[in-house]
């Protein structure tokens, strides 16, 4: 007896055809152009052929569930959405991850008002000739930083590449190297100095650096006659060294770069506009009191702190200002219209002193635990009333943290929904809320789930908390069933 071919190889004969594929419901019915379902098809085809040849799918009838589960991805993917708003129960105000600051209303209406149709970008309305896009936001800036001059750029790390290459590029630049770090996504400040194309020159060490450590590499780079282009003063975004410690006072750097006719350039990371201790954050200068100190430029982002979309800020000198908006770069890493209308709500909110009215994220830091606790209760006792025995509800404090590359040891005091199950394991309840259409996201501690009240209100945009929990979990209780 002639035993049947085994292995991968027979089994690609259960592919489906091209054109059969793309004639099939559901993939048919989204009557997509003839060259579009085909190459969805060829797609759907490929994928499902290299997990065959992987040895990932065995039989023809596994074929089938591939087929059907990737055309399933498919539908997704041409129907969306792909990006969706989630409900951030995970204790993180400024969740990188999750889009970090929650927009103000008025930055959602200005999007929407300047996507509908043209606007004033680049061009003047009073004397009818082409304009900057920086000019919209500089006043602003300005009045909140004390610079002389400001610009946007796409975020963080773009302003700080096309700072260094603007003033430094092709020169040594100087940083401690306690202030080499590390960003998420494995950016590291050497390489982003590389990119710009300057050299780098540590000083000091990693827990202490001096002010002659700066003055000395600067006479060393005068006495090879290759002098330094600029200091850089990076902002510890994710970690605190402490112990035995030295930094310079900022203040006496800034002399020092002055007296040498060399530029200071800060990146401030998060940046703030008033003292974070004003909402029960760690202390920190602001962005005005270095400006004030000396610096030459400071970059710092727009989703953090200050509350608003990705952006990176630079504010500063005239002439420094000028030199970045100049640079061929520029226009490489320049905003959108949608990034300038979004952010101008957010300034204007925080120069007349509404910030922590408007702004979703400092809204909800600002907020007093008595008054997050009151709000955690009463959401358990909705959730409670409505449903049934098999759930376990209870209200426990832990502290949030602030997140997204800013303060990285900061807490606030918060109160967090204790959520069981009976008839579910906890990371199957997570994994269930965290696959909605409208996905809450939460954390999975032993027998329980837990939602961070305080990062839920941050990006609540007005919902009423218990209904949506409310709701997310009665769906989940008609799927599992009575117990």
């Amino acid at each position: 007896m002639i035993k049947p071919p085994s292995g991968p190889a027979p089994l690609l004969r259960h592919l489906p055809a091209v054109d059969d594929l793309k004639r099939r419901a559901p993939l048919a019915d989204l009557a997509l152009p003839e060259a579009t379902a085909s190459a969805v098809a060829r797609r759907i085809i490929a994928t499902v052929r290299a997990a065959v040849l992987a040895d990932e799918v065995a039989d023809e009838t596994a074929i089938g569930s591939a087929v059907e589960s990737e055309t399933a991805r498919w539908l997704h993917v041409l129907t969306g959405p792909l990006l969706r708003r989630v409900h951030n129960g995970l204790g993180v105000m400024l969740h990188t991850n999750a889009g970090r600051a929650p927009l103000p209303a008025a930055s959602i209406d200005a999007i929407a008002t300047n996507a509908r149709g043209y606007c004033n970008l680049e061009f003047s309305l009073e004397t009818g000739q082409r304009s900057s896009r920086h000019d919209h936001l500089r006043d602003l800036l300005c009045l909140l930083t004390g610079a002389e001059d400001a610009m946007i750029v796409n975020n963080g790390a773009a302003a700080v590449l096309l700072a260094l290459h603007a003033i430094a590029a092709g020169r040594p630049v100087v940083v401690s190297r306690g202030e080499l770090v590390e960003i998420g996504g494995g950016f590291r400040v050497p390489e982003v100095m590389a990119a710009a194309g300057t050299d780098l020159v540590e000083v000091g060490t990693t827990n202490r650096t001096h002010l002659r450590d700066y003055e000395q590499a600067i006479a060393r780079a005068n006495d090879a006659d290759r002098p330094i282009a600029a200091l850089l003063q990076v902002h510890r975004s994710n970690f605190e060294i402490r112990g035995f410690t030295a930094t310079p006072d900022f203040g006496a750097l800034a002399d020092l770069a002055h007296r040498n006719d060399v530029p200071l350039l800060v990146d401030l990371g998060s940046g703030a506009f008033e003292p974070p201790e004003r909402f029960g954050l760690g202390a920190e200068p602001t962005v005005a009191a270095l400006v004030a100190a000396g610096a030459d430029l400071v970059t710092f982002s727009g989703d953090k702190l200050v509350g608003g979309p990705q952006a990176g800020i630079v504010v500063g000198r005239s002439d420094a200002v000028r030199r970045l908006a100049s640079a061929p770069m520029a226009r490489a890493v320049r905003v959108d219209t949608l990034v300038i209308a979004s952010l101008e709500p957010v300034l204007r909110s925080w120069a007349r002193g509404r910030a922590r009215d408007e702004l979703p994220a400092m809204a909800a830091l600002a907020l007093p635990i008595a008054d997050v606790h009151q709000r955690a209760e009463a959401i358990n006792e909705t959730l409670r009333a409505r449903l049934g025995p098999a759930w376990t509800f209870a209200v426990v404090e832990a502290p949030a943290r602030v997140g997204g590359g800013t303060q990285p040891l900061a807490e606030v005091p918060s109160a967090w929904l204790q959520i069981g199950h009976g008839a579910l394991s906890t990371d199957r309840l997570e994994s269930m809320l965290r696959r909605r259409d409208e996905p809450i996201i939460a954390r999975a501690k032993g027998r329980h789930l837990l939602l961070d009240v305080r990062s839920l209100i941050a990006g609540s945009g007005g919902d009423d908390l218990a209904t949506v929990i409310g709701d997310a979990l009665a769906d989940v209780a008609a799927r599992v069933g009575p117990i």
